[in-house]
């Protein structure tokens, strides 16, 4: 695999952590994985971009064999072109940064992992309408460009949809077909330039067992702990590994 034992097995704790935080907030899997695994220096941010991708495409495939539904075109044709295209110029941007640019590009996502906690965490309460077309667009062209930078579509589209006045299970299913989306499109590109490295493969494969142990575990014997409680330490880790991968940076 071109790594050591050492580090396979803490890039199999950070997946754990990820996806424990994932399981009991709803968000930052990605955001967590590719931040400590590039913080940690266990993966190129362009790896454990792929991984968390490979991730998040098993995932999402269970969950709509398990859990069908009719989708809200009207809300979501703006929210996925503006996501697709977002996801091609992240992969551009991503392509561009990830050579001599390779600092850059750690800082880019230290400062994200930074924003997105800061943004998660002040979110305010819903409001009385829809938000408008516009608005739409540019929560999804923002998903996009990180999903195509780091396969973290979440925190845009996340913080505007809880915003709307909008079920909780309709909301879900939009995040999940956005995130899916992006997510084979990014895969898709991908693979057809070659880069879908061996590593990542490996990993993701060794992954899946640990995403689903951590998923039936938390849900068996959830944390006996308030949800803003537990949205503040997942932040808390956000913060910790933006600041890592900005020092790791410097």
């Amino acid at each position: 695999m071109g790594m050591q034992w050492g580090s396979f097995a803490m890039l199999l704790v950070v997946v754990a952590l990820a996806c424990a935080c994932q399981n009991l907030t709803g968000f930052a899997f990605a955001l967590i994985f590719v931040g400590l695994a590039g913080a940690l220096h266990l993966l190129p941010i362009a790896d454990a971009a792929n991984v968390a991708g490979l991730l998040s495409l098993v995932n999402g495939v269970v969950y709509l064999r398990s859990h069908p539904f009719t989708p809200r075109w009207d809300l979501l044709k703006p929210m996925l072109i503006s996501s697709q295209i977002g996801v091609l110029v992240g992969l551009g941007l991503l392509q561009l940064l990830s050579g001599d640019l390779v600092n850059v590009l750690r800082m880019l996502l230290g400062v994200t992992i930074i924003a997105c906690a800061f943004l998660l965490l002040s979110q305010k309460g819903r409001r009385e309408k829809l938000s408008g077309v516009r608005a739409m667009y540019t929560a999804g062209g923002l998903s996009g460009l990180l999903g195509g930078l780091f396969s973290t579509s979440g925190p845009p589209i996340v913080y505007h949809l809880y915003r709307e006045p909008l079920p909780a299970a309709l909301i879900r299913q939009c995040l999940l077909v956005l995130f899916l989306a992006n997510t084979v499109l990014r895969l898709g590109i991908v693979i057809a330039m070659g880069e879908l490295t061996r590593s990542s493969m490996i990993v993701a494969a060794f992954a899946v067992p640990v995403v689903a142990g951590v998923t039936w575990l938390l849900a068996r014997y959830p944390p006996p702990l308030p949800v803003r409680v537990l949205q503040w330490l997942v932040c808390t880790l956000l913060l910790l590994a933006g600041v890592s991968m900005l020092v790791s940076a410097l």
